[in-house]
Order: C-alpha cells, then sequence, then structure tokens
C-alpha cells in the first residue's frame, strides 16, 4: 500500500521547476506534466502487442492490461523484458526513492515507462491512457485504430498529498459506487482518498464492540432516505480496492460534534443518559458527545482501536469542526485527549482547522476549510510546524453549486465554477503560512443533496479535474487559458467512461464521440 508522504514538507517548494509542454496530445494532458515533447510518429498498439513488466510492476501491469484488453480485444499478455513481439509497452522500474515521478518515452518501436516506485508507474499509466483515443476507455471493443503519439514526458507531482473527500454519512453509496468514484480519482492522479463515515444523520461503519451504531445509527439518511453501511470486510475491500490504484484511504469519524447518529444509538453516551431521536436533517452544531464522561474515551478508545486495525494508511480524521455546543475548554480537552488516543492505536490524526485551538500534537494534521486566505491562528500554527491540507470551501468544495441555477448542491461557501476552482494557488493561498508547511490540497464532497452517483460526476466534473492540476502540476503550469482548452479535450474520455459531467460554459468541449 503506497504511503501518503505528509510527514514531509511540500514537494519541491523551492525552485519549482517551470512546466513545458509541445505539441499535440501531449498538449491536452491533465493534470499538466513537468514537461512533455512530442515527436514525429506513433506506435501502434495491435494483436501482437505485449506489455513488458519488470518484477515488482505486475500489478500495474494487469491493470493497463485490463484497460486496454476489453476496448481493444488484444491478448496484451504481461511478460518479462526481452520476450518476443512486434512491440512492447515496456514498464521498468529503476529502484530509486521518487514516489510518484515517471518518465515516459514513445517511439514507433515501442512504449517505456520507467519509475522508481510502482506508484509512479501508476501515475505514467493515467498520462499514457490520455495519449491513446478517447475510445481506449470504453467498456466493449471497438475498431481502433489504437495509437499513441510519440513523445516524452518527465514529470513527478509539486505536493506529496492530492485527495478527495466523499460524505457517506448524509447519502450513504454503496460498495460498488464508491470504487466507481476512486475509479475516477484515479484518472487524476489524485493519491489519497477521504471517507466521512460518520455524521449526525448516519454511522457507516461496523464496530464490533458497539454494534447499534451501524445497526441503528446508520439506518438514517438526509430527508428519511434509506440509510446503510460497510461491514468490516466491505471497508477493507474498499481500502484493498484503492490500494490497488495507489490511493491511500483515510477514515473520518467526526467528533465532538456531528455525533447524534452515535448518541441515538447508546444512551450512556449523553450527558444525561436519554438518547435523542434519529437525526435526519441537514443542521449542524447542535450535538456532542459527553466529554466529562469516562465512558466516552473508552467509546472512542474501541471505535478508533477497531477502524485502525482495518486502515493500512497512517492517518486517522478526527473531525473536530461546528462543535458548536461543546464550550471552548471542553474542546481543548476533548481533542488533546482524542490526539493521545490515536497515537496509542499507533496513528497520527488528521483534523478540520479548528483542532489549532488545542496542543496540535507534532504529528497532527490540519485541514483548511475556511472560506478566507487570512486566518491567524491556523497560520500561527503552520509556523510552529503544523501541516496544513488545503480545502477552501468557496473554491475546493466539490458540493458548491456552479450556479444559482444548478440543481444540486448548497451556495453556503459560494457559487463556484470551474474557473474559480482552478484560480488559487495552494502554496501561497494561506497568508502567514510557511509553504513548507503545505502538505496539499483536497476536495471534499458533502451529500445532503447527492443521492446517486450521476449526482457525484456531475458535482465532481469538471472541477476535480481542476483542484487535480493544482496539486500535482507545477506552479508556473497553473494557466487558467490552457487549462480550459485541456480540460475541454476530456470530455471525449468522460463520455466513453459514462461520467455524466456539468458542461460549463467557461469550457470549449471537444464533442466528437470517443
Amino acid at each position: 500500500m503506497v504511503a501518503v508522504l505528509l510527514a514531509g514538507a511540500a514537494l519541491f517548494a523551492a525552485g519549482e521547476p517551470a512546466a513545458a509542454v509541445d505539441g499535440g496530445a501531449y498538449a491536452n494532458v491533465v493534470p499538466a506534466p513537468v514537461t512533455a515533447r512530442a515527436d514525429r510518429g506513433t506506435f501502434a498498439i495491435d494483436r501482437h502487442t505485449a506489455i513488458a513488466a519488470d518484477p515488482g510492476a505486475d500489478g500495474v501491469a494487469g491493470y493497463l492490461a485490463g484497460i486496454l484488453r476489453r476496448s481493444t480485444g488484444y491478448p496484451l499478455p504481461v511478460v518479462r523484458p526481452g520476450a518476443r513481439g512486434s512491440g512492447t509497452i515496456a514498464l521498468r522500474l529503476t529502484g530509486g526513492s521518487d514516489a510518484e515521478g515517471y518518465r515516459l518515452d514513445v517511439t514507433p518501436r515501442g512504449v517505456t515507462l520507467a519509475a522508481d516506485r510502482p506508484a509512479g508507474l501508476f501515475a505514467g499509466v493515467q498520462t499514457l491512457r490520455q495519449l491513446l483515443p478517447a475510445a481506449v476507455e470504453r467498456d466493449r471493443r471497438g475498431p481502433g485504430p489504437w495509437t499513441v503519439p510519440a513523445g516524452h514526458v518527465a514529470d513527478h507531482p509539486r505536493f506529496a498529498y492530492r485527495g478527495a473527500m466523499l460524505d457517506v454519512a448524509r447519502h450513504f453509496f454503496s460498495v460498488a459506487q464508491v470504487e466507481r468514484y476512486i475509479d475516477q480519482l484515479a484518472l487524476y492522479k489524485v493519491n489519497t482518498f477521504h471517507l466521512h463515515l460518520a455524521d449526525d444523520q448516519g454511522w457507516r461503519i461496523m464496530i464490533r464492540s458497539w454494534p447499534r451504531l451501524a445497526t441503528y445509527g446508520g439506518g438514517t439518511a438526509v430527508d428519511g432516505d434509506p440509510g446503510g453501511y460497510y461491514t468490516q470486510q466491505q471497508y477493507q475491500q474498499i481500502v484493498a480496492y484503492a490500494a490497488a490504484r495507489y490511493i491511500t484511504v483515510i477514515p473520518e469519524i467526526d467528533m465532538p460534534g456531528h455525533v447524534n447518529a452515535a448518541l441515538a444509538s447508546y444512551a450512556e453516551l449523553n450527558c444525561d443518559g436519554v438518547a435523542p431521536p434519529r437525526y435526519t436533517g441537514t443542521d449542524v452544531g447542535f450535538s456532542s458527545l459527553c466529554v466529562g464522561k469516562d465512558i466516552t474515551y473508552r467509546f472512542l478508545d474501541d471505535v478508533i482501536g477497531e477502524l485502525a486495525a482495518i486502515t493500512p494508511g497512517r492517518y486517522l480524521h478526527i473531525g473536530g469542526d461546528e462543535a458548536q455546543a461543546t464550550s471552548q475548554a471542553d474542546y481543548v480537552a476533548f481533542m488533546n485527549r482524542v490526539q493521545g488516543i490515536v497515537a496509542a492505536h499507533g496513528k497520527s490524526a488528521l483534523a478540520w482547522h479548528q483542532v489549532v485551538a488545542a496542543t496540535v500534537a507534532p504529528s497532527t494534521v490540519a485541514q483548511y476549510w475556511d472560506t478566507t486566505n487570512d486566518n491567524p491562528s491556523v497560520a500561527a500554527a503552520a509556523a510552529r510546524g503544523t501541516g496544513l491540507v488545503l480545502s477552501p470551501a468557496n473554491l475546493a468544495y466539490l458540493d458548491m453549486k456552479y450556479n444559482s441555477q444548478t440543481p444540486l448542491g448548497q451556495d453556503w461557501a459560494a457559487l463556484v465554477e470551474v474557473a474559480d476552482a482552478y484560480g488559487w494557488d495552494p502554496g501561497a493561498y494561506l497568508l502567514g503560512a510557511p509553504a513548507g508547511a503545505i502538505r496539499g490540497v483536497e476536495a471534499p464532497l458533502w451529500t445532503e443533496t447527492i443521492r446517486t452517483s450521476d449526482d457525484i460526476e456531475y458535482m465532481a466534473f469538471p472541477r476535480l479535474p481542476a483542484i487535480a492540476e493544482l496539486g500535482w502540476s507545477p506552479a508556473a503550469a497553473h494557466d487558467w487559458a490552457a487549462f480550459r482548452l485541456r480540460l475541454g479535450a476530456q470530455a471525449p474520455r468522460w463520455k466513453a467512461l459514462g461520467i455524466d459531467f456539468y458542461p460549463s460554459p467557461q469550457v470549449p468541449w471537444v464533442s466528437q464521440a470517443a
């Protein structure tokens, strides 16, 4: 499982290389590579083509073969280097320390994708996919031809953390729906999937020592829609599915607020010992765990312990936002204690940026969601060494409406068109925060109004690729005039994949069929 490198400073924070992209399909890749150059000629995939994989690259080779086989109909065997064939797609591991960088070289004789680590090969495969005809993404055989233009790419990410969040608490989504979204995240080199598992409206993960959290607290959703929950086996299936795509899952149990589903499930978690009714509205800030009760911390030790045992990644998200029903003194004491519980189970905490009111542990990372770039308390914490993931709600929240006529979503933070989502620099956004404190970016999708996979896709596309590019590409590549053209060229690919996207009038969409 690929590790999320939150502990280090943001990659290439100083002396970032300028992006240089020259020509043809290479000019349409999203996120923009650090350097890309088109050459003359093409490489054609045919029925004799093989995928030659170094030891350790078999998983990525099998993933690529699975994509190509269903649309080309060719066998595309995975072989070791040196096997005979009319041409090969070679996946080479070079054994260095670059976690996600890669080099892609295409000539008329073959394709060579080289990386230090398998995660880099996987990132390079996403670029290779975009150099092929969009019809390669279809799930049925097509006529081709299946050609890749000759050229060269050298690429690596700006930030080590490039995330997306899905709220499954307000509305529940099946394992298959979550896996579909994970596949879409992988297309744009997102490497972290933040899964918001519990809130006032529903608890979505089975905790065996407290089973009513799921069986009762998981039975509702916003507006009285059907609830649901994941068994621990299903959660592990999601984690493994993401890991196979070099995406790390970070589960969130929000606390001390946003806990009505838990309070309704177990009366003893309430200060007065009386369980409230389950909740299907959308107001926030009214619930709180009972900070003064010992059972609260026994409960959290059990929940965090069970979740840590089935989460291979380094981080657990402990929420910490909108705790209006918790006094400031209680909030500070609670967040200090919970960070210790997380550490006792061998993990580090992620928390919404309000955690900086407490004593932030050295390993804790704060996720910034405010709608202003001026927050002195968060900037001061960053200056003291607290790492930050940036998710400003007025720029990065995928549940915000595009405009006043958007049928889904909310507008409390802003109306967020694609140009808004793209038009900020994470490395220089928060006033007073040192660039080295920025671990990366995340695009959250809250689901008060989101019920289906089509809903997810309509709100995520085309803004998710915009946030993904801010996280991956060097700052010098961030140019709206160029990005809108590259984004428009993605439309045939999304159509081939069945992605229901919002056709923003800000983007010149390529209209030909995939």
